[in-house]
């Protein structure tokens, strides 16, 4: 069982960190889901997260992208990993995300994952409040 902090740690970096260790069969929890960066032009982030949303026509049907930050990062994991086959489907119910720090994990030791941090960047809190997410911590 691993504690990941997610706090300046690049969100493609984390993820894949992240899925090569689910697909070992290790449980992994990540926290500070929303403090997660995107390094790169922050207009050009918000466009393409905005165009993801668009896509899929009919809203029943699909595909569905996610506003919230921890979700947003659930699903970037969920892109590295054989999700349509049962190994896959398996690692991926081993990850749980969380916004901020959970009680039960307030004492416990966090790994921090190492990242650049560029000079631009937007993390995943911001994207989402681009996005249309009100929400509050």
């Amino acid at each position: 069982m691993g504690v990941i902090d997610a706090t300046d740690t690049p969100l493609g970096r984390l993820a894949s960190m992240v899925a090569k260790r689910l697909m070992n069969g290790e449980e992994i929890f990540i926290v500070n889901a929303e403090l997660s960066i995107i390094n790169g032009n922050k207009e050009e982030i918000i466009k393409r997260y905005r165009r993801k949303r668009e896509i899929g026509g009919m809203k029943r049907k699909g595909p569905y992208f996610p506003k919230m930050p921890h979700m947003i990062l659930k699903r970037t994991v969920r892109g590295m990993l054989p999700y349509q086959q049962p190994k896959g489907r398996k690692a991926y119910k081993r990850l749980k995300v969380f916004i901020g720090v959970p009680k039960e994990f307030e004492g416990k030791e966090k790994e921090k994952i190492e990242g650049k941090k560029s000079v631009n960047y937007i993390t995943l809190k911001e994207l989402s409040e681009y996005l249309g997410v009100k929400w509050q911590k």
